[in-house]
């Protein structure tokens, strides 16, 4: 009997966070994160403009035109992060993320990592860093595990 190769579970929920990503309208990067309690998703997310909003795709990146850098000025764009609607989404449906994990394209920023650590995520799998040093001495500070899985 031939054996099937299949994904562990850390590569089977960042496939699953690539594929959301690509929901994103974020003209500067596109990022998805999926949060999962037992082996089960809870939420997904990605970044884009709150609903009933237009997107960036549409109306334009303000953070290009000011050349704001990346992981600087967050409050000078139109979307939320994926991690921020992930969060959202949850909380819009009711259900408790409290010691889940957070799978996610990039490493949250700071904004993120403090609403992911009140919200009680006990890990934080990415596929690759973010310039936000703070977050990562945030979640370190706070006990949430952060790993990096390319």
């Amino acid at each position: 009997m031939k054996k099937v190769k299949r994904p562990d579970w850390d590569e089977y929920f960042l496939n699953i966070t690539k594929l959301v990503s690509k929901r994103s309208t974020c003209m500067r990067r596109n990022v998805g994160a999926v949060l999962v309690k037992d082996k089960r998703m809870l939420a997904t997310g990605y970044n884009g403009a709150p609903s009933g909003i237009d997107h960036c795709d549409k109306a334009g990146c303000m953070r290009s035109k000011l050349r704001v850098p990346s992981g600087q000025r967050h409050e000078l764009c139109r979307g939320l992060h994926a991690e921020q609607n992930a969060l959202l989404q949850a909380a819009l449906h009711g259900i408790s993320v409290r010691d889940s994990m957070l799978y996610a394209t990039t490493q949250p920023c700071i904004i993120c990592a403090k609403m992911l650590i009140n919200a009680g995520i006990k890990e934080v799998v990415i596929m690759g860093n973010y310039p936000d040093k703070m977050a990562a001495q945030f979640f370190k500070k706070a006990g949430v595990k952060v790993r990096i899985k390319k």
